[in-house]
């Protein structure tokens, strides 16, 4: 039986305006191979904007 949270991993996302690492969150590595990219609120920046997965 598989533990939990065995296939998942902690990435970060950052604001692609303000460069900064606003948002933690997590992905399936199997499922999920690609990067993942999200439209989210920056405080930073003041507005909804997109956000990628961060190295």
């Amino acid at each position: 039986m598989a533990k939990k949270g065995e296939n998942r991993e902690r990435i970060d996302l950052k604001c692609t305006e303000c460069k900064k690492n606003i948002y933690r969150t997590e992905k399936n590595k199997k499922n999920t191979t690609t990067r993942l990219e999200l439209n989210k609120f920056c405080p930073v920046c003041g507005k909804q904007t997109l956000h990628k997965e961060a190295k």
